[in-house]
């Protein structure tokens, strides 16, 4: 009798993309209160400003902002494969806000919560698109944890503050993403530095070099140190982010810049590391 073969253990099937979808790249945060959202809106305005194809998939099931910040007053229909996004300032949308009563907690445990994400994956008619920009939860939970194991990911976005204790727990978002093989394409420092519009002069209220720290560390790319601005607050609340309103803005030039390095980054990615896409 010939001896037995030691059993292999079964590899799990590779990950695949979203139909139509060249890039899809999630922009996390390891804390809320960062700034995580705006920056989600505005680098995607700023990519889209290139003449690539870009959708906002708003999956912060706990606090979504997008429709506020993008200025949604619509909301998706659905079609004859799902759901329809809305198009706001361009850009088709799909936010888990649109599916939550005002009045309504999210309180999932889960399974719940990665029903929805397979949903919001599996069931959004996007067409086609060069970047789909996913506007992630803070923190490194179920919702993360789904969407790393369900969708081949081109590559994540880090958002912090200068704030030592911001810088911290954004660490710790690095190192989720690095265990779940997610390659880490670059960090956004949000409200970086307040600057005096009649003396010009910077105060760096959070701190500094925060985000210096992680690029160095981690070695990833600086993407943007964007400054502390009432109207990038202003324009957000009112539905028309700053890059929009206000082009020549310092916090927009800093979103049009780290969009640029960004598209720069995932065009000049190894064969290997890019997702594999089902057309």
């Amino acid at each position: 009798m010939s001896a037995q073969q030691p059993h292999q253990p079964q590899q799990p099937p590779p990950l695949s993309g979203i139909p139509g979808v060249k890039h899809i790249i999630p922009v996390a945060s390891g804390k809320g209160g960062v700034g995580k959202s705006t920056v989600s809106a505005n680098l995607a305005l700023a990519i889209s400003q290139t003449g690539a194809k870009v959708g906002i998939l708003d999956a912060d099931v706990y606090g979504p902002s997008m429709p506020l910040i993008m200025g949604a007053t619509e909301v998706p229909k659905t079609g004859g494969k799902g759901i329809i996004p809305v198009t706001v300032h361009g850009l088709p949308m799909v936010s888990t806000g649109f599916f939550i009563r005002k009045d309504q907690a999210v309180v999932w445990r889960g399974p719940m919560l990665a029903k929805m994400v397979d949903q919001l994956l599996n069931q959004v008619e996007w067409g086609e698109l060069d970047y789909l920009i996913l506007d992630l939860p803070p923190g490194t939970g179920d919702v993360q944890l789904t969407l790393c194991q369900r969708v081949a990911l081109t590559g994540a976005v880090i958002v912090t503050t200068p704030q030592p204790v911001a810088v911290n727990i954004a660490e710790k978002a690095i190192v989720m993403f690095k265990q779940l093989k997610t390659p880490i394409l670059g960090v956004v420092e949000n409200m970086s530095y307040f600057e005096s519009s009649t003396t010009g002069e910077r105060e760096y209220i959070f701190g500094s070099g925060g985000a210096e720290m992680i690029s160095r560390e981690w070695d990833v790319p600086l993407l943007a140190k964007v400054p502390l601005a009432t109207t990038v607050r202003e324009t957000s609340d009112g539905g028309k982010p700053i890059v929009l309103t206000e082009p020549e803005a310092p916090a927009s030039k800093a979103f049009v810049s780290a969009a640029g390095q960004l598209i720069e980054i995932v065009d000049n990615l190894a064969p290997e590391a890019q997702p594999e896409i089902n057309f």
